[in-house]
């Protein structure tokens, strides 16, 4: 069976490869108000793919209010067998400006082994790994499926908690497989199984109320933007470790991550140090970490002589596995008013929020998975964490507490720069990803991966 599947899923690749191209060519940018009929369209596109797969019955919701389209797609089980609910999202990312890309973002193309344009890894691969799955079994899977994707994944899923409450006794599965992560290595299967969440916020500093000559008054009356790069800098200790009090450390899974290896796909330069203690593998998947994503203040080439009354930034604050989003970002606000030089104004605006997760990656259907990934991959599964935030893990654990959820790569592996310039799929990797998921399917209607 595993060698008729191979061959099957070789069969069908070229046209998965074809409808995940014609997927890229519409820039379904959730964040952009005026791109909602480009989200529309893809949701179309997308349940058309699965119709035309076999589905029983396709819809597109759209019953959320403020929500994006959802497209679910059910397949009904054979008499006796499990159902599986495969997820994934249409929506991208902004592609930013096309000249920084080697070629414009929404136009697929394939070199060096890897296929090039925005939402290529991030996650219309996603969809495409489903549909091959169910196009290996020419529509008719061996087990029941209920395709749920989603189009406002990159803007922090927030209606999918009100969809899966209001559609949950229609998305009940015995396994759920949420196709919208990234692996360890290229041919190294991987799940994550730990994920940091998210505490942002804006802080505002402001010393004057009014900008004043620099000359006549510098050096007596202070500038809001010294006074605000100061209060960053409080941020981090002298290692690079947060500063902030009142955080979670979480344990991290056994994975060897070499600093060397880090450091290439980082894009650290030579001879600067990497920031925090501990392993790197501890250092982005079991504790906090503290950006500065921005900052408002006046740019250099309009820059005058003038001590800037206000200043503002942007800080992102990844949390560790175990922790919480609200306390976290009460943290954060209080280390913020509490360091500020000198008793200038500090106001602290919450933002994106993001609770962490952990999986627990043990029983049968987590069995199933190991051995339809290492057929499919040849290598063994690396259970790793996740440092970004995927609110969606979350929702789908508090809406089906009891169900194995398994969060795989569609074929994103390190180099794929998700949400980054010239984003891209490893090829290879993405035919592994759709014949695990199908050889998944087979093993979890066998009864190896019932609970």
């Amino acid at each position: 069976m595993s060698d008729d599947l191979r061959q099957a899923v070789r069969r069908i690749l070229p046209g998965v490869l074809a409808d995940l191209k014609a997927l890229i060519r519409i820039p379904s940018v959730s964040a952009d108000p005026g791109a909602a009929p480009e989200l529309r369209r893809c949701a179309e596109m997308t349940a058309g793919l699965f119709a035309a797969a076999g589905a029983h019955e396709t819809q597109i919701l759209d019953d959320i209010e403020d929500g994006r389209p959802t497209v679910l797609a059910h397949f009904p089980p054979p008499a006796g067998r499990p159902t599986v609910l495969l997820y994934a999202h249409y929506d991208v990312q902004p592609a930013g400006a096309p000249s920084t890309w080697t070629n414009p973002p929404f136009e697929p193309y394939e070199t060096g082994g890897r296929l090039y344009g925005r939402g290529s890894a991030d996650d219309k691969a996603g969809i495409a790994v489903h549909l091959a799955a169910i196009r290996a079994y020419d529509g008719r899977p061996p087990v029941g499926l209920t395709v749920l994707i989603e189009g406002e994944e990159e803007i922090g899923s927030p209606s999918l908690g009100a969809f899966l409450d209001r559609h949950r006794d229609r998305l009940a599965a015995d396994a759920i497989v949420l196709a919208d992560s990234e692996s360890f290595a290229v041919g190294v299967p991987a799940f994550t199984t730990t994920l940091r969440g998210l505490a942002a916020c804006v802080v505002e500093v402001r010393t004057l109320e009014h900008g004043a000559h620099s000359g006549t008054y510098g050096g007596a009356a202070p500038d809001a933007l010294t006074a605000l790069c100061r209060l960053l800098a409080t941020l981090h200790d002298d290692h690079g470790d947060v500063a902030v009090d009142g955080l979670v450390t979480a344990r991290c899974p056994t994975v060897d991550y070499p600093e060397e290896r880090f450091r290439v796909e980082a894009a650290v330069l030579d001879g600067v140090p990497l920031l925090g203690s501990g392993t790197v593998a501890e250092r982005i998947w079991a504790k906090p970490a503290a950006t500065v994503l921005a900052i408002d203040a006046p740019l250099v080439a309009n820059a005058s002589n003038t001590l800037t009354p206000v200043a503002r930034a942007k800080v992102s604050l990844r949390l560790a596995p175990g922790d919480n989003a609200s306390s976290a970002h009460a943290a954060l606000a209080r280390h913020l008013h509490e360091h500020a030089p000198r008793g200038v104004r500090v106001e602290v605006t919450a933002t994106d929020s993001a609770q962490p997760h952990v999986i627990d990656p043990r029983g049968p259907v987590y069995d199933a998975a190991r051995r339809a990934y290492r057929d499919a991959y040849g290598n063994d599964v690396v259970d790793i964490g996740g440092g970004g935030a995927i609110p969606f893990v979350a929702e789908f654990a508090a809406a089906f507490p009891k169900t194995a959820i398994l969060v795989t790569s569609a074929g994103a592996d390190p180099a794929c720069r998700a949400h980054g310039t010239d984003e891209n799929l490893h090829l290879a990797d993405f035919e592994h990803a759709c014949l695990a998921e199908t050889l998944l399917l087979n093993e979890l209607a066998s009864g190896q991966g019932s609970r």
